[in-house]
């Protein structure tokens, strides 16, 4: 058992202790006798005060050994059987005061058994931990927080010593200073051919036309056959077979670059008996420039804008809706993108956020045309591409609208658990703040019988009406009919201009109905029916049917993700008093790069959808109700525009017909192209002390602030910074996760011009990936620097620690209470003037020490008893010669007990004292009465 102190240095305060308590015995020098009492108190009292300052601390060892296990469970290593036997080997090994913990680490860390004693170890390792990456700091850090805090162990790191991320030696000096020492076991590293890609080259930018050199460089680690592919934009170019030698490869191709816009090339290896997939692919992004190339998206009954665009040298793509990419790469290769009638009830809403991301982050164009499947009819209310146009779905003058009786039906049986209910309800939502206060709303949600949870009545509160919705929670079984039936009920009374039900279900019913006639009653009551069938479950040609006979519409939804836009557009659709159906002359408003176009007129228009213009809009056209027909605004890096007419004349009437047509639709498209810089930035991906980092250099080394932005192939924007480190050189921490990375870059100059940049990047694939063998040397490295060493027995796990582990017991407050005890006794020995009859006490001792009275002899008892008899006067009786007054103060003195005289007093100290007593009572009587 030892005791330390954390704060030693306090220990000078009894410096001015010892020199405080030396005044005191000096000032009170020939005036109390105590005073050396009273001094030695207050010294004690002083000495604990300050011993407790220092926070002392007693050391009680620890009984047994406390060891953490960390296996490294990353892709390097071979299997985790040989982890797991040494683990069970190691702790057989240990006393019954040991304990112990075992924990896993790949690129996280998961704890697989808690510390403890008496128990035995795992036999399979449960937790996930991602073999991606080794994270040995992350691995040290979490083992170490396992062991008591202010107490010392060993962790054992089972691994191969190959570290991809984190700084491990920093976390070693850290635990050096806790005593925790690092052992390590070496474990087998995986084992088998690999052949991988391991660079890429291409040149950052090419022009349209121009054959690009492509270098792949293969490694592996033995000879034999390999198949390399080169696909852009997803297309495959080029198959080859090679034969692939034990080491490094170089290959090198050509390919014409045929597409305009940002490209992606993707190199692939595939063979035989390969240990690794995850290393055999890599990515590069060039810039292709050349003529602009626009992505249409047709819908039904739409014009064709193609055809219109030929002269315009813009290069076309026409797809489906249902065609569109999934990936950001998909969009960003065009430069505008035209939306011609197209529903968003076929789009999902994460195609919807890469679009939103292409606009906003990359500067890629986007206009949508009207007609009776685009904009609020075609449900884009609260979506992503409602937040990229110049206008709002919703339209003012609502109160010029029919009234509106709506019933949701929606099914919330167990199946719709999940991310279902969640999105129906959210559609429900949309659609409850697309309604008037006035218009009717009714919610039934249905599982094996109906539950009314909104009352068929005028919708007064739409924000109790939402929290309703949202607090709908999935129940039993699917019964149809008797909800549907109830729809009915509360809707075929109400005096209402349109009364439509909204059925959505994922199963189908329990039991059947007359349906036909419950339909037909209601169509007599002017009640309209629409159906959503979700996932694979439903009953579609029920739902179908049902909508065919209740004059609305059936949509198979097959993603959910759609259903708030489904509802949004029913809604919409409702009240069919979106479409503005007069024929009339938009009105110009002066816009320089519009009135030259129109400066001789303007043609005659039939229809267009309301709509309600953004604040930050421009409105070039504008109808008689002043809705705008023609709106546009810069969404972030990109322009968006919004004409509210098709394209097809149905609607656009004599505007199809019009000679400046398709120059007005060229300028439309142009008007929203991005204007790149060429080439501004040489780009590159280092990976610094375990980190992976983006490297900016400016070639004209130009030091002006840059706004960047980052999105990954699917959409997910990255939070990072640009720092300025050199001139004309920034950086940026990035993710480590491997993957293909699109960059827009934003400088603005001295005098406010603005030039952006577009590029994309590839972080690769984890060095985890790759075979380096057995890194020992790291390993030493991490164990000697803490006291360690290599095990080479389990039982070596449990040996005595250099610096053995204790616990700390603070005494403190034991040395307060020791001093306020004293201090009270000091007070006591003060006020009560106990020094003084301590030490008459102790002088009285001494004197008796020093002359010892000899002990009374008694020769003859009966003649000792007899001479005090004779001694003793009777009372009453007076000797001769003796007065009464004489006998009485004898007496007295007899009875007096036999105290030691105080030495005699000179007559006039007497009187100078009894003066000065006579003084302080005068003077307190008067201060009294005063």
């Amino acid at each position: 058992m030892g005791i330390e102190v954390k704060y030693p240095f306090l220990f000078l305060l009894l410096i001015p202790a010892v020199i405080m308590v030396f005044l005191y015995i000096r000032n009170h020098r020939g005036k109390e006798n105590g005073k050396f009492l009273i001094a030695s108190l207050r010294l004690v009292i002083f000495s604990l005060l300050i011993f407790a300052l220092t926070v002392p601390q007693f050391l009680l060892p620890v009984k047994g050994q406390t060891v953490v296990y960390l296996a490294d469970r990353s892709a390097s290593i071979g299997a985790d059987e040989e982890a797991l036997a040494w683990i069970e080997n190691s702790s057989s090994h240990r006393k019954s005061e040991d304990q112990f913990a075992v924990a896993a680490f790949g690129k996280n860390v998961v704890l697989e058994q808690n510390l403890g004693r008496n128990r035995e170890a795992v036999t399979e390792f449960n937790g996930k931990a991602e073999d991606s990456q080794s994270n040995l700091e992350a691995g040290l850090q979490f083992a170490a927080s396992l062991i008591p805090r202010d107490s010392s162990g060993r962790i054992v790191l089972m691994s191969d010593g190959n570290e991809t991320a984190g700084k491990s030696l920093e976390a070693a000096s850290v635990l050096k200073n806790r005593n925790i020492e690092i052992d390590h076991v070496i474990l087998r590293t995986a084992a088998g051919d690999d052949v991988s890609i391991s660079d890429l080259k291409m040149p950052p930018s090419l022009y349209l036309g121009e054959e690009a050199p492509i270098t792949i460089e293969v490694t592996s680690n033995t000879a034999k056959e390999a198949d390399i592919r080169l696909s852009v934009n997803h297309k495959e170019v080029l198959k080859k077979t090679v034969q692939v030698n034990e080491g490094k490869n170089v290959y090198t191709f050509t390919h014409k670059a045929d597409t305009a816009g940002l490209t992606v090339y993707k190199a692939e290896i595939a063979a035989d008996q390969d240990a690794f997939s995850e290393n055999n692919t890599l990515h590069s992004v060039v810039n292709v420039k050349g003529t602009p190339k626009v992505l249409i998206v047709q819908g039904e009954d739409a014009g064709d804008i193609a055809n219109l665009l030929i002269g315009s040298g813009l290069e076309t793509d026409t797809v489906l809706p249902e065609k569109l990419p999934t990936v950001l790469s998909g969009y960003l290769q065009y430069q505008s993108i035209i939306f011609n009638n197209v529903p968003a009830t076929v789009i999902s809403e994460h195609q919807m956020t890469l679009m939103e991301k292409a606009v906003k982050e990359f500067g890629t164009g986007f206009i949508m045309f009207g007609g009776e499947e685009s904009f609020g009819l075609g449900g884009y209310f609260k979506t992503p591409i409602e937040k990229l146009l110049p206008v709002d779905m919703d339209i003012k003058g609502k109160k010029e609208m029919p009234s509106l009786g709506l019933v949701l039906v929606m099914d919330r049986s167990g199946s719709m658990a999940g991310n279902k209910i969640e999105l129906a309800k959210e559609a429900a939502a949309r659609s409850v703040e697309l309604l008037r206060e006035e218009d009717t709303l009714g919610f039934i949600a249905f599982d094996d019988r109906p539950w009314e949870i909104l009352e068929t009545k005028p919708l007064k509160d739409k924000k109790k009406a939402i929290e309703k919705i949202r607090s709908i929670t999935p129940g039993g079984g699917t019964e149809i009919f008797t909800s549907l039936e109830q729809a009915y009920s509360e809707l075929e009374e109400l005096q209402l201009q349109r009364k439509h039900i909204i059925l959505l279900t994922d199963g189908q019913s329990a039991t059947n109905g007359d349906y036909e006639l419950l339909i037909e009653s209601g169509k007599e009551k002017n009640i309209t029916l629409s159906t959503v069938a979700l996932g694979q479950d439903a009953d579609r040609g029920l739902l179908e049917d049902l909508a065919g006979m209740g004059s609305g519409r059936f949509y198979d939804v097959t993603d959910s993700s759609v259903i708030p836009s489904i509802l949004s557009r029913e809604t919409v659709m409702a009240t069919r008093t979106y479409i503005e159906d007069n024929p009339f002359y938009p009105s110009v408003q002066p816009y320089p790069d519009w009135s030259s176009l129109f400066e001789k007129g303007v043609p005659e228009m039939n229809a267009y959808i309301a709509a309600t213009a953004k604040p930050r809009a421009q409105v070039p056209l504008l109808s008689e109700k002043e809705d705008p027909v023609l709106s546009e605004w810069q969404y972030g890096m990109g322009r968006a525009a919004a004409f509210t007419s098709d394209s097809s004349g149905k609607w656009s009437g004599d505007w199809a017909r019009w000679e400046k047509w398709p120059s007005f639709i060229n300028q439309l498209v142009t008007k929203t192209l991005p204007q790149y810089e060429s080439e501004p930035y040489r780009v590159a991906v280092e990976n610094k002390d375990g980190n992976t980092v983006l490297s900016l250099e400016s070639a004209a080394s130009k030091s002006l602030p840059i706004e960047a932005s980052i999105v990954s192939e699917t959409g997910e924007q990255i939070e990072t910074n640009i720092r300025l480190t050199a001139p004309g050189k920034y950086e940026a921490a990035m993710p480590e996760s491997a993957g293909m990375y699109f960059l827009n870059i934003k400088q603005t100059d001295q005098n406010g011009n603005i030039q952006v940049h577009q590029t994309g990047f590839t972080i690769p694939y984890s060095e985890e990936y790759l075979q380096k063998g057995t890194n020992k040397e790291h390993l030493e490295s991490l164990s000697k620097m803490t006291g360690g060493k290599e095990l080479e027995t389990g039982e070596e796990a449990f040996r005595p620690l250099k610096k053995p582990a204790s616990t700390k017991q603070p005494i403190s407050e034991w040395l307060l209470l020791a001093a306020f005890l004293i201090f009270f006794s000091e007070i006591a020995v003060r006020r009560f003037g106990l020094a003084a009859l301590t030490a008459r006490i102790l002088k009285k001792n001494r004197n008796k020490k020093e002359k010892p009275e000899a002990p009374m002899k008694i020769q003859n008892l009966k003649a000792y008893r007899e001479k005090q008899s004779s001694s003793v006067q009777m009372p009453g009786k007076l000797q001769a010669g003796t007065s009464v007054k004489e006998t009485t103060e004898k007496t007295k003195e007899k009875k007096k007990p036999n105290r030691p005289k105080p030495a005699a007093e000179s007559p006039l100290k007497e009187r100078e004292e009894r003066m000065k007593r006579l003084l302080d009572a005068k003077n307190r009587k008067n201060r009294k009465n005063q």
